[in-house]
């Protein structure tokens, strides 16, 4: 695959004791993922570490070199487990300051109900951007970012915000997809997804089993940012399967 045609990266790095004991459902790399996807970027790990500096450190340091884009989700906040902002600036080798802006804006928004631990959540990694959107509404609140990590809150409704306010920077050239669906089993298909692979390699094969579904046993789905490719790819396995083909999506 030439440089020309190949997608953004990314990582999406879940931080929380919470996530790995399941005292909490993980729904942000779900959102990350689709969200990351609609804008042309491929996700290439997710990874799910404890509250530890060190293990979030070493997660971090190794996305951030592997990856054009890593988000982290969780960690940010005022108590002892939050400490995500330690941790990457220990993986840039960057001390954690206090900016200033910030600590004023958090005095203001609590007023009576301040609290001194408060300023934590001031806390950024010494270099680090803060970037605000456009809607005043939510923005006074910036994402932290540091060289190609950006810094996201593990509360799901807040962090859908704040990707929102820097969605836009990451848009690449689209996936294009479509979907097949067989009544025979993967065995039975195996060889024509084989073909078109060797034959398409700018163009992603998958094959899903689907145990319960009424029509089909196997959803095919064919991916690529070149649309022509999808569809001659699309239409050489839909001639290879032939009477196998409930649908094509």
């Amino acid at each position: 695959m030439n440089q020309a045609s190949r997608a953004p990266t990314a990582a999406i790095i879940v931080i929380g004791d919470e996530v790995l004991s399941g005292k909490v459902e993980e729904l942000n790399a779900r959102f990350l993922v689709r969200e990351l996807r609609a804008l042309g970027v491929a996700v290439r790990r997710i990874e799910v570490v404890p509250d530890l500096r060190e293990e979030i450190a070493a997660a971090v340091r190794k996305a951030s070199v592997a990856f054009d884009h890593v988000f982290t989700a969780g960690g940010i906040g005022p108590t002892h487990d939050d400490v995500t902002i330690a941790a990457i600036a220990a993986a840039f080798a960057v001390p954690v300051v206090r900016d200033s802006g910030l600590a004023d804006l958090i005095r203001e928004v609590s007023g009576e109900r301040f609290f001194e631990r408060d300023l934590r959540m001031a806390d950024v990694p010494e270099g680090a951007d803060l970037i605000r959107g456009e809607d005043t509404r939510h923005s006074r609140w910036p994402v932290i970012a540091i060289r190609n990590v950006y810094v996201l809150p593990g509360v799901p409704s807040i962090l859908q915000r704040k990707f929102a306010m820097i969605r836009e920077r990451f848009a690449a050239a689209p996936f294009h997809c479509r979907q097949i669906y067989s009544r025979e089993s993967e065995g039975a298909i195996a060889d024509t997804l084989d073909r078109a692979a060797a034959d398409f390699p700018n163009v992603a094969v998958g094959s899903y089993p689907h145990l319960d579904a009424p029509d089909h046993k196997v959803l095919v789905t064919v991916d690529g940012r070149d649309e022509a490719a999808v569809v001659r790819a699309c239409a050489q396995i839909v001639t290879g399967l032939g009477s196998a083909v409930v649908r094509v999506e």
